[in-house]
């Protein structure tokens, strides 16, 4: 549907104030009613301008037919949305896609065993696919304005009939050679988009073999027993020392400068972060050992806070090294490859260390998450850390043995022992009693989360010791990794909860803030506490499921590319969703909602005040703008979600039966009140 801008200026011309030698009270009735037909003219002229804005279209002029001697002259139709020249600039744009498919397919089979390789060039892909669909789409009014024409100017001329004028028939054989044109075109871009989606289709069945292979190649352990595999990590180790050492010699010569620099602005950015955030979240950084009986809520906001704000600084910090490291090029290929996994395990590790500390509080048991003993909370933080530990450990041990070619021997055995750790931890967390039961002995987990535990712990070691190297190592990086992932989500689903409470939001900083400010009711904080929780939730699932979508094998393009797919288009059987459009008609009803409400205040505060007009009139009339106002509103915003308003009939239809049936005392109130209104 195309939508039309019409445009109408209005000017109102107040006459002058009337002058007359008779008496005051005809003066001040004449003064009312001229005042009065000047508003009954504003309004009209109002609503005329608000119906105009509201139609969704111009209506196209119908073509006049003129008989004349010579034969038929047709009215020139509606002008085409473009000419000839979209023909040339959509097929140098279909060759140039074609060019580039051709590309990417060589890629493909170049980069067949690199996951993140493929994932770029399947993002590309769904690019290529998008701007074939935008070039298909761009032929649709020429299309219909080609075919408008050609049904106006008729079939060519029989021989036994007068002969049509020679610029018909030159405009008519014009026509049709485009629009033969546009439909080789349009051929072109369909079989481009078959396969695009072809090679779209491989890449995800490559991908899937890559990660199936990943999990269930099986290595022989036994020659990561062997003797030669201490002296091939001697020899591994001192290459590592030296090509450490050749760069930190490389940068003391000649670019010391450069890294005292870059450290100092990756410092200065973190302390900002860091300071900056412990001044406005103020003693929610640190739990105070003096306060005996903290609430649920006050423990999940330190717990959020002292694990978010310093390991996001740290981060920040790492971070910025490598970017001002790179900027000034301090990093060589092999050095920044080893250092990049370096500084995500880093900062993976601190986070799971910080996290740890806030939920198990080993030293302050009133601060403590769980409901375990002193005891059983300090086995659990060691426990969990030394597994991270253990985990970033081989994932840099991983990076250092392909950069630096070691031996399969030697990153087997590297494999073996740290998942064998890893399981042997869990197994241990598992044998761990850090609860308490009501006469104060220790008691051990729930059967169901033993049961688990121990699972996961047999199926890490076993998968290690029958040569599944690469499935033990998934399993404990997921043990680690993903259950750090889905405690932070639980401590925000939980904070999402505490704050949603009755009377919670009031007692939050953020609450106390707005009631000094604002001096808002107990309602209005609960509101808000329900809203905040809400978007609290939305936060976690927006931030939380992303990261284990990575943890699992996924690639940051398969979750763009799934995140515009589900924003642009969902499908529910036959139907189509857009939540962007969705968003923005909710977006743009809420904006004609608000905007009704000011231009009613000003209707009221301003105009009609100033006119002296009566008090029911007044109510009369800003109800009916209102009600115009918000109607404009709905139309608009379902326009803009992408609705077309034609298929609302049915809706309508069943509407106006349900009105007929068992609505009609409700309908006739509503006119009523409209009536009473208008009189």
């Amino acid at each position: 549907m195309q939508r039309g801008d019409p445009a109408c200026t209005r000017s109102l011309v107040l006459p002058p104030p009337a002058h007359s030698l008779i008496n005051t009270e005809r003066v001040l009735n004449g003064i009312c009613r001229i005042r009065m037909k000047l508003m009954v003219s504003f309004l009209s002229r109002l609503l005329v301008l608000l119906l105009l804005l509201a139609v969704p279209g111009i209506v196209a002029a119908q073509p006049h037919d003129t008989a004349g001697d010579g034969g038929i002259q047709l009215g020139v139709g509606p002008a085409p949305t473009a000419g000839p020249e979209l023909v040339v600039e959509q097929g140098a744009k279909i060759t140039a896609i074609s060019q580039q498919a051709d590309k990417l397919q060589a890629r493909v089979a170049a980069n067949a065993e690199n996951d993140a390789i493929l994932v770029d060039i399947r993002s590309e892909l769904d690019a290529l696919a998008r701007e074939l669909l935008a070039a298909g789409v761009s032929f649709r009014p020429r299309l219909a304005a080609i075919n408008a024409r050609l049904d106006e100017i008729g079939p060519a001329r029989g021989a036994d009939e007068p002969a049509e004028p020679a610029a018909l028939t030159q405009e008519r054989q014009s026509l049709t050679h485009e629009k033969s044109e546009i439909n080789a075109l349009l051929g072109e871009a369909e079989r481009l988009s078959l396969r695009v989606n072809k090679m779209i289709e491989d890449i995800a069945q490559m991908r899937r073999a890559l990660f199936s292979n990943s999990l269930s190649r099986r290595y022989d352990i036994s020659m990561a027993l062997s003797p030669d595999v201490l002296d091939d990590f001697a020899a591994e180790t001192a290459k590592l020392g030296n090509a450490v050492t050749s760069w930190l010699s490389f940068l003391f010569k000649y670019k010391l400068s450069s890294v005292l620099l870059a450290t100092f602005y990756a410092l200065l950015a973190a302390g900002v972060l860091f300071f900056g955030g412990r001044r406005l979240v103020g003693n929610l950084v640190n739990a105070d050992p003096e306060r005996k009986e903290p609430t649920y809520l006050a423990r999940l906001s330190v717990a959020f806070w002292s694990t978010l704000l310093p390991s996001l600084s740290l981060a920040v910090f790492l971070g910025a090294t490598y970017f001002f490291y790179s900027y000034y090029g301090v990093l060589r290929s092999d050095i920044a490859q080893i250092l990049q996994t370096l500084f995500k395990v880093i900062a993976i590790v601190f986070f799971v260390y910080s996290l740890s500390s806030s939920v198990f509080s080993p030293n302050l048991p009133n601060w403590r998450m769980v409901p375990a003993s002193s005891r059983g909370a300090r086995l659990l933080f060691w426990l969990t850390f030394m597994m991270a530990l253990v985990t970033g450990a081989d994932y840099v041990a991983s990076r250092v043995n392909q950069v630096m070619g070691s031996p399969l021997t030697l990153t087997v055995a590297k494999s073996l022992v740290s998942t064998v750790l890893v399981g042997v931890l869990v197994a241990i967390i598992g044998f761990v009693k850090p609860f308490l039961d009501r006469d104060g002995k220790p008691r051990g987990w729930n059967p169901y989360v033993r049961a688990v535990i121990f699972l996961l712990a047999g199926g890490t070691i076993v998968a290690a010791l029958l040569g599944y190297i690469g499935l033990a190592r998934f399993i404990s990086q997921q043990i680690v990794v993903t259950g750090a992932i889905l405690v932070t989500m639980y401590l925000g689903y939980q904070s999402a909860s505490a704050v949603s409470e009755l009377g919670a939001f009031g007692r939050t900083g953020l609450g106390k803030v707005l009631d000094r400010r604002y001096q808002i009711d107990d309602t209005t904080k609960d509101q808000l506490g329900l809203v905040f929780g809400m978007c609290i939730n939305l936060i976690v699932l927006a931030i939380g499921l992303p990261l284990i979508f990575l943890q699992w094998g996924f690639q940051w393009g398969d979750i763009e590319t799934w995140t515009y797919n589900a924003a642009n288009e969902l499908r529910i059987g036959s139907i189509s969703i857009s939540l962007v459009g969705i968003v923005t008609g909710i977006v743009v009803f809420l904006l004609g909602y608000f905007g009704t409400r000011v231009f009613q205040r000003w209707l009221d505060g301003k105009v009609m005040t100033r006119g002296r007009v009566d008090a029911g009139l007044r109510n009369s009339i800003g109800t009916a703008v209102g009600y115009a106002g918000i109607a404009l509103a709905g139309l608009v915003a379902i326009s803009a979600a992408g609705l077309d308003l034609s298929n609302l009939a049915l809706v309508a239809g069943a509407l106006s039966l349900g009105i007929g049936f068992g609505l009609q005392n409700i309908v006739n109130n509503f006119v009523s009140g409209l009536i009473l209104l208008a009189e």
